[in-house]
């Protein structure tokens, strides 16, 4: 029975690793079915080469994309983008998440 690739700590690197993790998920899928970047790229109306830079992690892809590959692979978008969270994307000054700032903003006003 294959699996799913999964999240791996990875070093930052110039493709952030959610990119990267998508892509090995997309590439999984295929494989699976036994069919060419040339046949999942027709059949969601995309260039194969934009599939490719997909499945190499080196594009970061609209939520369009997202659902129209997984609807021609058959496999929820959900599981695609499973467990990735805001460790797997570049770096940013801060990491605040909304909780975050509305805690921060109701202690403020006491």
């Amino acid at each position: 029975v294959s699996t799913l690739p999964a999240v791996r700590p990875q070093p930052r690197l110039s493709t952030p690793s959610s990119a990267r993790v998508l892509g090995e998920r997309v590439r999984f899928h295929r494989q699976e079915l036994g069919l060419s970047q040339e046949d999942i790229a027709d059949l969601a109306q995309m260039h194969v080469t934009n599939l490719g830079k997909v499945e190499r992690g080196q594009s970061n892809p609209s939520l369009t994309t997202i659902i129209r590959v997984s609807g021609v692979l058959d496999v929820d978008p959900a599981e695609l983008v499973r467990e990735l969270g805001l460790d797997a994307i570049p770096a940013r000054a801060h990491r605040l998440t909304a909780t975050d700032l509305i805690r921060e903003r109701s202690e403020r006003e006491r």
